[in-house]
């Protein structure tokens, strides 16, 4: 669900069976509460995948596909994926849906690595019973906020990009942890 706020940007909340997120385009992180720390969750050198707009067939086009000929996915404004503490994987990890679209046939593997200091590769959920090709749903845990590469593969194609994990309290402030500092 998107809408726009009373400053002109736009604010996204996306909720799955598992996950929550929020997003706010135009920012490069979200404003802190009164009184709350100002040092950001994750540092702001992250080389964020900016979207090519290149859309699957059969979409309608957008400013946040980006894909490369036989793979395509869906990002978030400004490579800033800010996720709900009060929605964590019981484990403590990050998770989020992400959507993918096949040009080819086979099954979609995904993996992702964090760029900015060390962790444990992120999981990721392809469910079955998305066919061969198009439209396949996934859910990505990531064990801790930061700046991360993920790349999705389908039979010899892939599709890399960089996005910026942040981890928000209820009222959308930052969350310094200790994998961030």
């Amino acid at each position: 669900t998107c809408r726009t706020g009373p400053t002109g940007a736009d604010r996204c909340v996306f909720s799955a069976r598992y996950f929550s997120a929020a997003i706010v385009d135009g920012r490069d992180s979200v404003t802190p509460a009164p009184g709350a720390a100002t040092t950001p969750a994750t540092p702001l050198s992250c080389p964020v995948t900016v979207p090519n707009e290149s859309t699957p067939p059969g979409e309608r086009s957008s400013p946040y596909h980006h894909g490369k000929g036989v793979l395509w996915t869906s990002l978030w404004p400004n490579g800033d994926i800010f996720i709900t503490q009060n929605l964590f994987d019981p484990d403590g990890g990050l998770g989020m849906k992400f959507p993918w679209w096949r040009g080819v046939q086979g099954q979609l593997t995904i993996e992702g690595r964090r760029l900015d200091t060390p962790a444990p590769p992120l999981t990721a959920d392809v469910p079955d019973g998305y066919g061969h090709t198009g439209f396949q749903a996934s859910g990505l845990i990531f064990p801790t906020d930061g700046c991360w590469e993920i790349t999705g593969r389908v039979d010899g194609a892939s599709l890399t990009f960089v996005v910026r994990v942040v981890q928000i309290n209820s009222l959308g402030t930052p969350i310094a942890t200790p994998a961030s500092m």
